[in-house]
Formats: C-alpha cells, sequence, structure tokens
C-alpha cells in the first residue's frame, strides 16, 4: 500500500478534491474530521480543553465553538502550543491507526488529506506522492470571508499565518489549480487518481515488507536452533 498526501492553503479547495477521491473508491483519512471528532463533547480532549480555555469557548450545546477557539489561540502562541499538546497526539495516533487498518485490509493506496502536511513532516517518510491544491490569493482571500464571514483584515491574517502556497507546490509531485471552475478541478485530480491506479508502487512495498518479516524470521529460526534463546 501507498499514500497519496493532499494538502494546501486554507480555503483552497482541498475538501473537493478529497472529495472526488472519495467518489472514486478511494478511502481518504481526513486530518481535519478526526480533529473535530476527538474534542466532542465528552472526550478527554474536550475536558483538557475547558480546563484551559474554560466555558467561554463552548456553545450552548456543549460543543466546542471554533471560531472563539480560534480567536482565542490565533494571536497567543502560548495559547496555541498547549491546543497542540492536547490535540496533536492523539490526531496522530488516530491517523496512524486508521492507515494501518486500511493496509490490513489489502487497500493498494489511500489518500492522506493533512492541511499541515509540510509543517508536521507527519508520515512524511511513508507518503508516495504529494498533491496540493492552489489558487490565486485573490480567489483564496474571497473564499474564505464568504465561507468563514470574516473581515478581510482576519482572513488576511489567516493566510499569511500559513506556510506559503508556493513553497508547498515546490515540494509536490502534483498541483491542482482551482482557481477556475469545479469540473476542472475534478478532471485534475481524475487524472491523477487514473495514474495512481496505474502505479505498481504497492506491489514493491509489499515485496519489501514480506522480504523484511521474511528475514526476521529466519533470524529467530536459526537463533533458536543454534543458541535455544528464543
Amino acid at each position: 500500500m501507498f499514500i497519496v498526501a493532499i494538502t494546501g492553503g486554507i480555503a483552497t479547495g482541498k475538501s473537493t478534491v478529497s472529495q472526488v477521491f472519495l467518489d472514486h473508491g478511494i478511502p481518504v483519512v481526513d486530518a481535519d474530521k478526526i480533529a473535530r471528532e476527538i474534542v466532542q463533547p465528552g472526550t478527554t480532549c474536550w475536558h483538557k480543553i475547558r480546563q484551559v480555555f474554560g466555558d467561554e469557548i463552548l456553545l450552548p450545546t456543549k460543543e466546542i465553538n471554533r471560531e472563539a477557539l480560534g480567536r482565542a489561540i490565533f494571536s497567543d502562541k502560548h495559547l496555541r502550543g498547549k491546543l497542540n499538546q492536547i490535540t496533536h497526539p492523539v490526531i496522530h495516533r488516530t491517523i496512524f491507526l486508521q492507515v494501518f487498518k486500511h493496509f490490513i485490509r489489502g487497500r493498494s493506496w489511500i489518500v492522506l488529506d493533512l492541511p499541515l502536511l509540510f509543517e508536521t513532516g507527519l508520515l512524511m517518510e511513508f507518503i508516495y506522492k504529494i498533491v496540493t491544491v492552489s489558487c490565486d490569493s485573490d480567489t483564496q482571500l474571497k473564499r474564505l470571508i464568504q465561507r468563514n464571514e470574516y473581515s478581510a483584515e482576519d482572513a488576511k491574517k489567516r493566510i499569511d499565518s500559513q506556510m506559503p502556497l508556493e513553497k508547498k507546490c515546490e515540494q509536490s509531485n502534483f498541483v491542482i489549480d482551482n482557481s477556475g471552475s469545479v469540473e476542472t478541478t475534478k478532471e485534475a485530480a481524475v487524472r491523477i487518481i487514473q495514474l495512481m491506479n496505474d502505479s505498481n508502487h504497492h506491489w514493491r512495498n509489499r515485496v519489501t515488507l514480506f522480504g523484511i518479516v521474511l528475514g526476521l524470521g529466519l533470524v529467530l529460526y536459526y537463533l533458536n536452533r543454534i543458541f535455544n534463546i528464543v
């Protein structure tokens, strides 16, 4: 099995591209979805976040008010660090577990939707190809303002706080420009899917893993025969 990572900037259209992969039967491990699930009311992360930030960041339903939490950590590195210490280990463990489950099920390849791929370096050594979803800066700003109802100033601050899209594109194997129509974006995603389906990289990975397991097995066998220590 191999992993194709999807990344990009805020409001560039990663979700649109991930949905194309899902529609074509490719499993997608979505880091943002996991991040939302682990802070549901009653979870360990929810209790820890409430202890640090208080009830001010809770909705009447007791769910985390993501906008309020975002405002609290955006300009405070100390609080942002505390939130990351609470959530990141759980997010990373969950991602690893989901990836492993897909491997056990015999999937040829899967998609990891990880907005902060380059920033965290998570699973980077296991990723076969990287897809960055990009768009021009004016389109990105406009989409973020419309989607989150931010002021132009707040939206620009959030964009500027991320790793520049140009640098992400430079380090990627594929770049999908989502500045135009949705259909054009979907067509670009489908072409990548076709290329990945034609790849035999997953067989090389499985043969390599089989060789490692077989080698370890032989070593243990001979150690047992010679020294009777296993």
